[in-house]
């Protein structure tokens, strides 16, 4: 007797279902976040670590953005703002970046005066992820751009 009243008791102030169900979701939404969030912060944690030269995978991004400084005309730098036209906003910046340090590096390696459209094309492939390949034949071939002389750099 004693125990019944007791439940009826809890019974009246338990949660209701929609509450318990909205706290399951947030829970599981916030959990999520913080996973891709994670797993973003883990990839640029590895390429901060120095690598066997000493260098992380950033320090030679950002030297060769700075040696290739002078080499860059107004021209080049609106091409390469049509390149990673495609990437999404939050990521563009990011991506500038090191596909502009592969252009830089290869315009230094040729010795050249300037930046021109071949080291940008040329640049831009290598520095694209492999699994990325069939978005930039596509978007290559879209705006017109010869890709052709650095057809093998694509797998």
């Amino acid at each position: 007797m004693i125990f019944d009243s007791y439940a009826i008791i809890l019974n009246s102030y338990s949660p209701s279902n929609w509450f318990m169900n909205t706290i399951a979701f947030w829970t599981f939404l916030l959990l999520g976040s913080m996973c891709i969030g994670g797993f973003f912060m883990m990839r640029k944690f590895l390429k901060v670590l120095p690598k066997a030269d000493g260098k992380s995978k950033l320090d030679w991004q950002n030297y060769w953005v700075e040696a290739s400084r002078h080499l860059w005309t107004d021209e080049a730098k609106a091409f390469l703002d049509q390149l990673v036209e495609p990437v999404p906003g939050p990521f563009r910046d990011i991506a500038k970046h090191s596909i502009a340090a592969e252009i830089g590096k290869i315009a230094v390696e040729d010795n050249a005066t300037e930046v021109s459209r071949d080291h940008c094309i040329k640049g831009y492939i290598i520095a694209t992820p492999k699994r990325d390949n069939k978005f930039l034949v596509k978007f290559l071939e879209k705006n017109k751009i010869d890709y052709s002389p650095y057809q093998h750099l694509i797998k």
